[in-house]
């Protein structure tokens, strides 16, 4: 993504940091956890690659055809997953915005980053679509890390992959840097 190189950093050690908790996350004995955090890791070191300032390195043009299948596909099995759980429908807004940058790159000259569909000015219709949702999204989770008033004695400790606080600021984390990304965009 193109912006400044330091933050350009910071988003990418961000998106690193947790990618590889998703991935510690996926040794959990809870079966949704794990299948939550295979895809969640995904998205993470998905948007770190995405996010290597431009200025340090520019991808070669096949990479961003490649994101787009790799999370069309990821898409496609959040969509699978969410007849079930309807949670995964925010994988698949985040599959889907991954596949849009991945295509707004592709289809950029030199792999800068245009707007276009708004008549020339402004933020294109699904950007701002995508801002909008990320903005709730971000809000909400991050309101739903107050935290409640705990009961002693309320049940076995989890194990600190198991915790839902932990998942839930890993998630915050990725909202807030696909809003980084985005706004870039």
């Amino acid at each position: 993504m193109h912006g400044p190189v330091s933050s350009g950093w910071l988003l990418v050690a961000l998106c690193a940091a947790t990618g590889v908790y998703c991935l510690l996350r996926m040794r959990s004995d809870v079966e949704e956890q794990r299948r939550a955090a295979g895809g969640e890791a995904l998205m993470g070191f998905g948007m770190a690659a995405m996010a290597v300032p431009a200025a340090v390195f520019s991808p070669p043009g096949w990479t961003w055809p490649l994101y787009a299948l790799v999370f069309g596909a990821a898409g496609l099995r959040a969509l699978w997953a969410a007849r079930w759980r309807r949670r995964h429908l925010h994988h698949l807004v985040g599959a889907a915005a991954m596949v849009y940058m991945a295509v707004a790159m592709a289809a950029a000259p030199g792999g800068a980053p245009h707007h276009h569909g708004t008549g020339g000015s402004g933020v294109p219709a699904l950007t701002a679509a995508l801002l909008l949702y990320f903005t709730g999204y971000v809000l909400l989770t991050g309101a739903r890390l107050i935290p409640a008033v705990a009961v002693a004695g309320a049940g076995p400790a989890a194990g600190w992959g198991d915790r839902p606080e932990l998942a839930r600021a890993c998630r915050l984390a990725m909202g807030i840097a696909m809003l980084a990304m985005l706004l870039t965009l």
